[in-house]
């Protein structure tokens, strides 16, 4: 009688299990080279900025913001302006301007008051120095998060001769403006009580 040849393993579960033992590692190493979501400004100290919410996609309202998106300066995705609803204190600023600087502080004690009633958001403005920029933001404590509007997209429909322009949103996501520095905490409270009922 012929003895039989030695079994000889099959090759089939080896190779799968490699190919899928490979598989698993290149999808570790996708995952790992995903950064965390990084300041578009990419200079120092944007990392320390609020980051920018993640917004619910929402209709625009006739008397709304515009349909306009623009990126964070810290870190974030990029906001539809359209998809906003209040009570919320839009301010377009740039570290450039020394009315912004006059009035940053009355925004930052907003800020500290605001708690949950109210939110605030910044928009640098036609600012050619993003690493200033976010060192204005840092500097005057305004810790709520800042977008950027590289190209004047926001000149139009926030009628702006040049900043700051201060725009309150009410629930329904319809807007006003208030063109010109802010003067005091007092005219600030003031106006965010008369065109967004919020008292602080």
């Amino acid at each position: 009688m012929t003895p039989s040849p030695p079994a000889v393993p099959s090759l089939v579960p080896r190779v799968v299990r490699l190919l899928g033992g490979v598989a698993l590692a290149l999808v570790l190493v996708a995952c790992g080279s995903q950064p965390a979501q990084q300041p578009v400004s990419g200079v120092a100290g944007a990392d320390r900025l609020v980051a920018c919410p993640v917004v619910e996609p929402r209709p625009p309202v006739a008397g709304g913001l515009p349909e306009v998106s623009l990126p964070c300066l810290g870190a974030g995705p990029d906001v539809r302006l359209a998809d906003l609803r209040g009570p919320l204190v839009i301010n377009v600023w740039a570290q450039w301007c020394p009315p912004c600087r006059d009035e940053a502080p009355y925004l930052a004690a907003l800020q500290q008051k605001a708690g949950d009633k109210l939110r605030i958001m910044g928009i640098d403005y036609t600012d050619p120095r993003p690493e200033l920029a976010v060192q204005f933001a840092l500097d005057n404590k305004l810790d709520y998060p800042h977008l950027v509007d590289a190209e004047k997209q926001v000149r139009k429909p926030f009628k702006v001769g040049g900043p700051p322009v201060t725009v309150f949103v009410d629930k329904t996501g319809k807007f006003t403006l208030h063109n010109g520095a802010l003067t005091s905490q007092e005219q600030l409270d003031q106006l965010v009580r008369e065109r967004l009922g919020v008292q602080l």
